[in-house]
């Protein structure tokens, strides 16, 4: 018959030693984790395709001109968000859109149903002579935030950051962070907060509204001023690679105005 150790025999105490230790560790070990990379509107598969033009000199009106009169034939198959000219930042002869899409398979349900749509096509294919370049990007809203709609027309802002790698485990509570000290304390109305899934990585779109430009500038003064900002974006500037802002126009057939 075996005999096993008592329970203050060096065996046993030696033992105990090493489950302590182990206990202790799992105990410590950080959560890592972040409010970017999980929530509902994560798992419920909507995300959000960023579409740029980047437009023939001087063809932008006719290209705008076009759109407007045949966009009913592309909204009939899925949900716009939002259409925009770019007035500063970047390239001019520019225009921005989000759509929105439930999954996946509904995107290539629709791009299927679209390249059948013989009235969407004849529009589609001379306009498309009209472009330089476009760039697409799917985004996920982050699952703090809710897409908004203000209450009146104005003028939009699209900030984008790009971040260091490692991902919003590293960076994204900082920048949360940030993004509410401006929301709070009412320097700006924030539309949505988008995280790059394809395209550039680790990359945050946010986008605000203001009534004017004007008013934008006098907030951003302000809040340039606010110690609560200024030691929020501090911390997520740490974390920050390059940042680019485009104020956007949206035009008459946008759904958000």
């Amino acid at each position: 018959m075996a005999v096993l150790p008592s329970a203050r025999s060096p065996a046993m105490l030696v033992l105990r030693s090493g489950l302590t230790r182990a206990l202790a560790a799992r105990t410590l070990a950080p959560q890592v984790c972040s409010s970017f990379a999980t929530g509902p509107r994560q798992y419920d598969g909507t995300f959000y395709e960023f579409r740029t033009h980047c437009l023939k000199p001087s063809k932008m009106n006719e290209f705008l001109e076009n759109v407007k009169k045949n966009i009913h034939l592309r909204t009939a198959h899925s949900e716009l968000v939002g259409f925009w000219s770019v007035e500063f930042g970047g390239r001019v002869n520019k225009v921005f859109q989000i759509w929105k899409y439930d999954n996946f398979a509904h995107r290539i349900e629709v791009r299927k149903a679209v390249a059948k749509d013989k009235e969407w096509q004849q529009f589609l294919i001379p306009n498309l002579d009209l472009t330089d370049e476009q760039e697409i990007e799917i985004t996920y809203l982050v699952p703090w935030c809710k897409l908004e709609k203000p209450v009146k027309e104005g003028v939009y802002e699209l900030v984008s950051f790009q971040m260091k790698p490692g991902g919003p485990a590293l960076w994204g509570d900082a920048f949360k962070r940030a993004i509410n000290a401006h929301v709070d304390l009412g320097y700006s109305k924030l539309i949505g907060v988008f995280h790059t899934e394809y395209g550039e990585l680790n990359r945050v779109h946010v986008l605000w509204w203001n009534e004017s430009a004007d008013s934008r500038a006098a907030g951003r003064h302000q809040s340039h001023e606010d110690p609560r900002v200024v030691a929020a974006v501090r911390e997520s500037v740490n974390y920050l690679v390059s940042q680019q802002n485009m104020l956007l126009i949206p035009t008459s057939f946008s759904p958000l105005k």
